[in-house]
């Protein structure tokens, strides 16, 4: 029996889940799956991703195969890494990505507009105290 990581959809269109699952490779996409690993939330700003790595781990060493998408969620989490690292490789472990900021959005500006507001009160407020003294 072929056994694979992948991902199964959780949720509506437009906001879809996903479950991180060890399932056999000819069960339907959502269908019947043998463990759960875990989820990915793309909507969040970095997104979102929990996957058990112990058991992820013992299922690449019993010989399941990852999908694409699953291997680099499995690298995300760093469960790949370190069952590469158990199988005696030198590998390094990723850091989480930083938050992506898009520069031509509204709420980035309103956002950058606040920042440049309170600092430039707090640089005030410095001074004045300076001044008291």
């Amino acid at each position: 029996m072929p056994v694979k990581i992948r991902l199964a959809q959780r949720g509506k269109k437009k906001t879809r889940t996903y479950r991180v699952v060890v399932a056999d490779s000819r069960s339907p996409r959502d269908g019947r799956f043998i463990e759960d690993l875990g989820y990915y939330d793309p909507h969040h700003n970095p997104s979102k991703v929990e996957i058990d790595v112990d058991k992820a781990v013992s299922w690449l060493d019993k010989g399941a195969q990852p999908s694409e998408r699953a291997q680099k969620l499995l690298e995300i989490s760093g469960a790949w890494a370190q069952w590469r690292s158990s199988k005696g490789e030198v590998v390094s472990i990723p850091t989480p990505p930083d938050e992506k900021i898009k520069s031509s959005s509204k709420a980035n500006k309103k956002k950058q507009d606040s920042l440049e507001v309170s600092e430039a009160e707090s640089s005030n407020e410095e001074s004045s105290e300076k001044e008291e003294e």
